[in-house]
C-alpha cells in the first residue's frame, strides 16, 4: 500500500500541475492575443497574467471546502473530487470561444475557469502530501513527502513538450486558431487515468484513527485560525518562494525569452524542459536530506543560496546565449526544489491530524498568493520599467522572507512539533518516537 500510496501521489499532482501549468504556458505565449487583441501588447501580457493569478486567488477557498471534508471524512475522497474539478475545468477552456467570436464574455468566462482550476490545486495538494506523509515508513516522511512536490516536474515536462511540439508541428496561425486548444482537451485521457490510481489506495490509518475515536473537528477552517493562525501565515509565507523561482523562471521568463529577446517559442520550451529535470532531481534529494538534517535546516540553506543566486538570473538570460540560459534556468529551478521538496512534510507536520489537511492546504494555498498569483506580473512591470536586472532584488527579497518565517516556525512551534521534526530527522534511534508523535498528536 505503501509503494501504491507513492505511485498515486505522485501520478495525481502530475495531472493536476499538467492541468495548472498549459494554462500559464498559454497565458504567456497566446492567451493576451486570442483574449485580450484590443490591448496594448504589454498591458495584454499583464492582462493575460492577471487571468493566471485568479487560479491563486482561489486556491485557499479550494483549501477549505476540500480541507473541510478531508478532515472529516477522509483524505481519499476528496484526492478523487480536486482531480474532477480541476480536470473538468481545464477541458472546459480548450473548448472556450474566443474574443473574437463572442466578445467581452469570452475573458470573463476564461476567469471563471480559472478560478475552478484554482479551486481543484487549492484542495488537490493538502491531500495529496497527507496521504504520502502519513502512510510514510518510519524516517522516509521527507521522501514520502517530496513524492506529491516531484509530481511538478513531469506535469511541467507534460505540458511544456506538447507545446513544443504543436509549436515545430503547426504554424502560428494555425497555432493561435485552434492548436493551443489541444493541450488542454488531452486533459480528459490523464484525467481518466489519474482516477484509475486514485480509487486503488486505502484511507490514511492516521485518519483512521481520528475516524475510530471520533476526533473530528466540526469546522476544521475555523479550529485552525484559532489555534494555528501563525502556522497559517508564515507557512504560507515561508513556501511563496517557491512559486516565485518557479513563475518567474517558467511562465514569465520564457515570455520574455520570446517576446523580449526575440529567441524562438520552441527553443525557450525546450531550454526551460532541461531546467525543470534540474528541479525534479532538486526536489527528491533535498526531500530525502531533510529526513537526516532537519526540514528548516535544509529550506533555510537553500533560501540562502537563493539570494545570493537571484541577482545572477536576469543578467544570464539577457545574454541570449542558449547555454547561459539554459544554466540560468536550471540552477535557479534546482535552488528552488531546494526548498520545495522538504516543504512536502515541513506543512503537514505544522498540524495536528484533525485539522492537518485544512491547515497545510490553506497555507500551501497562501503561498501561491504571496508568490506565484504576483510574480508574472511583478516581473513584467519590473522589467519594464526599471530593466530585468531588478526582478533580482525581488527574488532576493522573497527568498529572505522565506527564511525569516521558516526560522520563526522553527524556533515558536509547539513543543511536541519541535520534538517530532528535530527527533526523527537528525536521530534514527528518536524514528519510532517521532512517528508516533506525528501518528497520535
Amino acid at each position: 500500500m505503501q509503494r501504491r500510496v507513492a505511485i498515486a501521489s505522485l501520478i495525481g499532482t502530475t495531472v493536476e500541475f499538467y492541468d495548472f501549468y498549459i494554462y500559464g504556458i498559454a497565458a504567456a505565449l497566446v492567451f493576451n492575443s486570442i483574449f485580450f487583441p484590443s490591448l496594448d501588447p504589454v498591458i495584454g501580457t499583464i492582462a493575460a497574467f492577471a487571468t493566471f493569478a485568479v487560479g491563486f486567488v482561489s486556491r485557499p477557498l479550494g483549501a477549505v471546502v476540500f480541507g473541510h471534508f478531508g478532515d472529516r471524512i477522509g483524505r481519499k475522497a476528496m484526492l478523487v473530487a480536486s482531480l474532477l474539478t480541476m480536470g473538468v475545468a481545464t477541458v472546459l477552456i480548450g473548448l472556450l470561444p474566443t474574443y473574437g467570436t463572442i466578445g467581452i464574455a469570452a475573458p470573463i468566462l476564461l476567469c471563471l475557469l480559472r478560478f475552478m482550476q484554482g479551486i481543484g490545486l487549492g484542495g488537490e495538494w493538502g491531500g495529496a502530501a497527507l496521504v504520502a506523509t502519513e502512510f510514510a515508513p518510519k524516517g522516509k516522511r521527507g521522501l514520502f513527502g517530496a513524492l506529491p512536490q516531484l509530481g511538478s516536474a513531469p506535469g511541467f515536462l507534460l505540458s511544456n513538450g506538447i507545446f513544443l511540439g504543436l509549436s515545430l508541428l503547426l504554424s502560428d496561425e494555425q497555432f493561435l486558431s485552434w492548436g493551443w486548444r489541444i493541450p488542454f482537451l488531452l486533459s480528459s485521457l490523464l484525467i481518466i487515468f489519474g482516477l484509475y490510481i486514485r480509487l486503488s489506495i486505502a484511507e490514511t490509518p492516521v485518519f483512521q484513527r481520528v475516524l475510530d475515536k471520533e476526533a473530528q473537528s466540526s469546522a476544521p477552517i475555523v479550529s485552525v485560525l484559532k489555534t494555528n493562525s501563525l502556522q497559517v501565515i508564515l507557512g504560507g509565507m515561508s513556501t511563496a518562494i517557491t512559486y516565485v523561482l518557479f513563475f518567474t523562471t517558467g511562465t514569465f521568463g520564457l515570455s520574455y525569452g520570446v517576446k523580449t529577446l526575440g529567441l524562438e517559442r520552441s527553443h525557450m520550451l525546450s531550454l526551460t524542459m532541461v531546467a525543470v529535470i534540474a528541479m525534479a532531481a532538486s526536489t527528491l534529494i533535498c526531500g530525502m536530506l531533510g529526513d537526516r538534517f532537519g526540514r528548516p535546516r535544509v529550506i533555510m540553506i537553500s533560501g540562502v543560496v537563493a539570494i545570493i543566486w537571484s541577482f545572477f538570473f536576469f543578467p544570464m538570460l539577457d545574454t541570449k546565449d542558449s547555454l547561459m540560459i539554459a544554466a540560468a534556468m536550471s540552477i535557479t529551478l534546482a535552488v528552488m526544489g531546494g526548498i520545495y521538496g522538504p516543504m512536502g512534510a515541513f506543512l503537514p507536520e505544522l498540524f495536528k491530524p484533525s485539522l492537518r489537511y485544512t491547515g497545510s492546504a490553506l497555507a500551501y494555498s497562501l503561498g501561491g498568493i504571496f508568490g506565484g498569483a504576483l510574480a508574472p506580473i511583478i516581473a513584467t512591470d519590473l522589467a519594464a520599467n526599471f530593466g530585468s536586472h531588478s526582478i533580482g532584488y525581488y527574488l532576493a527579497a522573497m527568498a529572505l522572507l522565506s527564511i525569516v518565517c521558516v526560522a520563526i516556525l522553527r524556533r515558536r512551534m509547539p513543543k511536541d512539533f519541535s520534538e517530532e521534526a528535530s527527533s526523527e530527522e537528525t536521530s534514527p534511534a528518536a524514528g519510532g518516537t517521532a512517528r508516533a508523535a506525528f501518528s497520535a498528536n
